[in-house]
């Protein structure tokens, strides 16, 4: 347990660094533009090889394969589900091992003050609920949100991902990044366009 909690404790710091250095670029990024989700993929791939590791992908619709093809991975946020499922468990018995053992212990019939099978719908509803919590506040902290604008809307025909258009990002703050080898790549990937994109 003690390994996977470092494991975790270094994922998160490297995650917090990598925003901290992303906060203090002021280019976010190069966007293309793709007519369609094959050409998307394909570039999505192509990118990935190249060695950038920091990108996204914007479409009107899922792409199968797109997720891995940009090496995404959501790491963090089950953990802290996890974590708030636990502390939930805890949190729902040892409430009751209190209040019924030594807060107001009162014996009814003879029954055990601490009685672990009339604990289990109490544990497991304070498991669900901060597990829930954990869940919807922890995507809310890790997206960023709530958020009126991001920098992706700077990109020329951005309004055009939700209908007909799909556009890949290759942010700034990626190790490999330069601006003028990163476009002139972009660019041979067959876009329709490739943007520079500011904060």
């Amino acid at each position: 347990m003690r390994k996977h909690l470092e494991t975790v404790s270094g994922m998160y710091r490297t995650w917090r660094a990598d925003r901290e250095v992303e906060a203090r670029t002021p280019l976010y990024g190069l966007v293309a533009e793709f007519e369609n989700e094959t050409v998307l993929l394909a570039a999505a791939r192509r990118v990935r090889q190249e060695g950038y590791r920091r990108m996204d992908a914007y479409k009107p619709f899922p792409v199968h394969g797109l997720a891995h093809a940009i090496g995404f991975s959501d790491w963090l946020l089950p953990w802290i589900i996890f974590f708030g499922g636990v502390t939930g468990a805890l949190a729902g018995v040892a409430l009751q091992v209190w209040t019924m053992a030594y807060d107001y212990p009162w014996n009814v019939g003879g029954r055990p003050l601490i009685s672990w099978p009339q604990f289990i719908p109490i544990t497991f509803e304070l498991t669900i609920l901060l597990a829930a919590f954990g869940a919807v506040f922890g995507m809310l902290a890790l997206n960023g949100l709530p958020r009126p604008h991001h920098s992706i809307f700077n990109t020329p025909n951005f309004e055009r991902a939700t209908q007909d258009r799909f556009f890949l990002c290759v942010e700034a703050w990626d190790p490999r990044f330069d601006r003028e080898e990163t476009a002139r790549f972009l660019q041979s990937l067959g876009p329709v366009a490739v943007s520079e994109v500011n904060r």
